[in-house]
């Protein structure tokens, strides 16, 4: 998308063609699609008494998951925060949720140095490995955490396109024509028993939206929410993974899959 700026004012009639580009851009900014994925290798579920701590998935290269979708998910999961962030608090119904959320930040100063980015396990064999160090284990016991949950993907711009022109002179000023750009929320949420170094299995989620900037005198931003979707989509999932709610209504121990799509 690009913006141009001109000296010469447009003609009015231009100017009220942008009314019909708009409701072009209404429909084009309404366009959003939403894919969630869940795959359970282990039938477990997690206990009132136990608690869970979420990461970003270490990244020798580039910057990884967003803390703001870190911090999303958080959140959105609805268990007890133990060392929440400074005004971090947790959503949802937490009657329905048994466990608790460890913070990051603490929990990699627990485990210093094995969590560091350039030193955490990033496959089972690696997990076991690292379970296997002297105290590692009874540090996990003495926090009270068994579940790490890996969170691994972005949001990032994948297309663009259109153009909003601006222009000012002795009659005033406007804008006039449409800009449009594409972003895809990717993220994969992976689940591991630091008791047992094994992976539960994983939820992921795909979304896609279009958001759109109309030029109509002035810029008017039509912005179609895809992270904070990804984030709700995969928290869901994820809360139902958890808690076992698969299991409870006679789910395989060997793979579960729920997927959908929304428009």
């Amino acid at each position: 998308m690009t913006i141009e700026r001109r000296g010469k004012a447009r003609p009015a009639a231009a100017l009220r063609s942008a009314c019909g580009i708009g409701a072009l851009a209404l429909f084009a900014a309404g366009c959003m699609t939403a894919k969630v994925d869940e795959t359970r290798q282990v039938a477990a579920a997690i206990q009132a008494d136990e608690s869970i701590v979420v990461l970003k998935k270490p990244q020798l290269e580039g910057l990884g998951t967003e803390e703001k979708f870190l911090d999303c998910v958080q959140e959105n999961l609805g268990g007890v925060l133990v060392h929440p962030e400074d005004g971090q608090k947790a959503k949802g119904d937490k009657s329905a949720v048994p466990f608790k959320i460890f913070g990051e930040q603490q929990f990699s100063d627990a485990l210093f140095p094995w969590f560091e980015p350039s030193t955490a396990p990033a496959n089972a064999v690696g997990m076991r490995a690292l379970l296997e160090r002297p105290g590692v284990a009874e540090r996990l016991s003495q926090i009270g955490v068994r579940y790490v949950v890996w969170l691994d993907g972005s949001t990032r711009k994948t297309d663009s396109g259109g153009s909003v022109a601006c222009a000012a002179g002795p009659g005033g000023a406007g804008c006039f024509g449409v800009g449009w750009w594409e972003k895809q929320s990717d993220y994969v949420a992976s689940v591991w028993d630091m008791q047992t170094g094994t992976e539960l299995g994983s939820v992921s989620t795909d979304v896609t939206g279009t958001s759109v900037l109309i030029g109509a005198v002035a810029p008017i931003p039509i912005i179609t929410p895809v992270q904070r979707t990804a984030c709700n989509r995969l928290t869901d999932q994820l809360r139902s993974f958890l808690v076992g709610a698969d299991l409870a209504v006679g789910g395989s121990a060997a793979a579960a899959s729920t997927g959908g799509g929304s428009r």
